[in-house]
């Protein structure tokens, strides 16, 4: 254990995510987007052993594109594993509102209303970003809603997301590392820099970290 949470290096980072939500149980779950994230959901979907009728999903952060969008984390999450599944509900993020005003209200409404969410999914992203909170955002500075929307010129669509007081709605938040393209940004949150991932909070964090992104 160190001050970031729970650091595991770890040979098959989907591998070890599966027998984290087995160990989990979690009633309540919210999903993230990125390569490394489908290959968790395909290594879920084929090991089983998770009561989907008790599992309601949520999502971390969308893309304002519709869900059979390429770039939509919820249509990838519906390919690998929730249309195989069947899992108790679905809220979706993109489906939250007729724009994205509206669905931020509606998806920081129904974040409160859960009042905890068991696992919070989460990736790091090579500038150091987690969710869709992007180094230099205004997203970063909010303390007063579980859920905004957000974006900037420097990456692709309007985006939804968790702020870090949404983040911190998990009793556990588990965070992907995979690869060598990650190795900066995690040396980077390792050493405390200001990078968004950094601030991850909740009331256990879990990094599963691969060789290749360990160094």
């Amino acid at each position: 254990m160190t001050a970031l949470g729970d650091v595991r290096v770890v040979e098959d980072v989907p591998a070890a995510f599966v027998a984290t939500i087995a160990s989990c149980a979690p009633r309540t779950l919210a999903l993230s987007g990125g390569g490394t994230a489908e290959r968790c959901y395909a290594a879920l979907r084929a090991a089983g052993g998770v009561e989907w009728e008790e599992l309601t999903v949520l999502f971390g952060d969308e893309r304002w594109v519709p869900v059979d969008h390429p770039d939509s984390n919820e249509g990838m999450a519906r390919r690998v594993l929730l249309e195989h599944v069947p899992v108790r509900a679905v809220h979706s993020l993109r489906g939250a509102g007729v724009d994205l005003t509206a669905a931020a209200d509606a998806y920081d409404a129904l974040v409160a209303s859960l009042g905890r969410i068991d696992v919070v999914h989460l990736g790091l992203g090579p500038d150091g970003h987690t969710a869709s909170l992007f180094p230099g955002s205004p997203a970063l500075a909010v303390n007063d809603r579980l859920v905004v929307a957000t974006g900037d010129d420097a990456h692709p669509h309007p985006r939804l997301t968790l702020t870090f007081p949404g983040i911190a709605c998990g009793e556990v938040a588990v965070v992907t590392v995979e690869g060598e393209d990650k190795a900066e940004a995690w040396r980077r949150v390792q050493a405390g820099d200001d990078v968004p991932a950094a601030h991850i909070g909740a009331g256990e964090v879990v990094w599963l970290v691969d060789r290749a992104a360990a160094g």
